[in-house]
C-alpha cells in the first residue's frame, strides 16, 4: 500500500508551473536582446563554445530536483504492517469539594478557584492514566466516568461550582462511596482517589468508610484547601448585593480547614495528605505514588505501521542539485550545433 504521510505538502508542486513560465519568459527576453546585436548565425559564430542546450537542460534538472524534494517533504510511504499495542494504566478519580465553604477567601482568589486550577494541572500531569471526576457537597455527583478523554474531564473541572449541588455540606463519605462504585468490582489494586477539600466534614463516618475502601484496594490522597485562620464565606443576595454567611447570632461564620480529618482519611488507606500551598510539590509527589500503583491492562489496540522512503527522494534531489551546479554552460562534444536553436 502506498500513501503520503503529509499529503498537503504536495500543494507546493503547484509552484513549478510558475517557475517554468518564468524560465520561458526569461528565454524569450534573452532571444530578443541577442537579436538587437545582429544576425543570429553571426552571433553564434562569435560564441562557438556556448551551448544552446545547456540552459533548458540545467533548468529541467533543477525542476526535477525540486519535484523530488517536495515529494520527500510529503514523506512517501510503502507497505503496511498491522501491529498491536496494549496500554497499561492506573484508574484515578479526582473528587472536588464544591460546598459553599469552598468560596471562602482565605486563599486568593478563593478556595474553589485554586482547587479548580490544581485539579486541571493534576489531570494534565496524569494524562497517561484513566481519569474520572466527581463533584461533592452534601452528596456526590459523577461528572466524568473513567476515561482518557482529558478534554471532557477538563471541561467539567472548569465549570465546577456550588450551584451544581442541591444539598450543601461536605460529605467525603459520599465521595468515597461513589468513587468505589465508579471503579467497579473488577478493579482491585490500581485505584486511586484524590479528594480536594477544606475538610469541613461533619460526617464522622468518613474515616471508617475510608478504612473499608482500603480493604477493597482503594488508596485515598487528600489535598487540603484553606488556612487555619480561615475565611468568610460570601453569599450572593441577588441584584449585585453580597453578604457573608452568618450564624444564628448574626455573626459572620469563619470557615477553617480541617487538616486532621483530611490526614486521618488519607492515612486510613495508606495514602498521603497534602496542603495546596505547594501545588508543584503535590503533583510531583502524587505522580511518584501513582507510578508505584499496580497498573491494569487496557484494551489492546491495533494500528498500521508504514515504512518511510523520503530519504531516497532527498538523496536523488540533492544529487541533481549538485549535477546542475557543476554542469557548465559550455558546449559538450556530443552536441550538434546545427540542430539546436535558441
Amino acid at each position: 500500500m502506498f500513501r503520503f504521510e503529509h499529503l498537503s505538502q504536495l500543494y507546493a508542486l503547484a509552484l513549478l508551473p510558475f517557475l517554468g513560465l518564468f524560465f520561458y519568459l526569461m528565454r524569450r527576453e534573452r532571444a530578443k536582446s541577442l537579436a538587437k546585436f545582429g544576425d543570429f548565425n553571426l552571433i553564434r559564430r562569435l560564441m562557438p563554445h556556448v551551448s544552446l542546450l545547456k540552459h533548458p537542460l540545467k533548468f529541467g534538472i533543477l525542476m526535477l530536483s525540486f519535484t523530488l524534494l517536495i515529494i520527500a517533504w510529503a514523506n512517501p510511504q510503502w507497505g503496511m504492517t498491522r501491529e498491536r499495542a496494549q496500554k497499561r494504566a492506573s484508574d484515578i478519580i479526582i473528587a472536588l469539594d464544591i460546598s459553599n465553604s469552598m468560596l471562602a477567601d482565605d486563599i486568593k482568589p478563593n478556595r474553589l478557584e485554586r482547587a479548580r486550577a490544581f485539579s486541571l494541572d493534576l489531570a494534565t500531569a496524569l494524562k497517561t492514566e484513566r481519569i474520572g471526576f466527581i463533584e461533592f457537597a452534601g452528596n456526590a455527583y459523577l461528572q466524568t466516568p473513567l476515561t482518557t478523554d482529558y478534554a471532557a474531564a477538563a471541561m467539567f473541572i472548569k465549570s465546577a461550582n456550588p450551584s451544581h449541588a442541591p444539598t450543601q455540606g461536605t460529605a467525603i463519605e459520599e465521595a468515597i462511596d461513589l468513587a468505589e462504585k465508579t471503579f467497579g468490582t473488577d478493579a482491585k489494586n490500581h485505584k486511586v482517589l484524590v479528594i480536594i477539600s477544606d475538610g469541613e466534614d461533619h460526617d464522622s463516618d468518613a474515616i471508617s468508610r475510608a478504612k473499608q475502601a482500603k480493604d477493597n484496594g482503594l488508596i485515598v490522597f487528600t489535598v487540603g484547601v484553606g488556612t487555619s485562620e480561615g475565611g468568610l464565606m460570601p453569599m450572593d443576595l441577588g441584584g449585585g448585593a453580597i453578604d457573608f454567611k452568618r450564624n444564628e447570632d448574626g455573626q459572620p461564620i469563619r470557615s477553617k480547614i480541617n487538616e486532621k480529618m483530611l490526614t486521618d482519611v488519607a492515612q486510613a488507606t495508606e495514602g498521603d495528605y497534602f496542603n495546596l500551598s505547594n501545588t508543584k510539590g503535590i503533583i510531583e509527589a502524587l505522580q511518584n505514588r501513582v507510578e508505584k500503583v499496580e497498573k491494569r491492562a487496557l484494551e489492546a489496540r491495533s494500528f498500521n505501521s508504514f515504512e518511510s522512503y523520503f530519504q531516497w527522494f532527498v538523496a536523488v534531489g540533492l544529487l541533481l542539485l549538485v549535477i546542475e551546479f557543476m554542469m557548465p554552460y559550455r558546449k559538450s562534444d556530443w552536441e550538434n550545433k546545427d540542430i539546436f536553436k535558441i
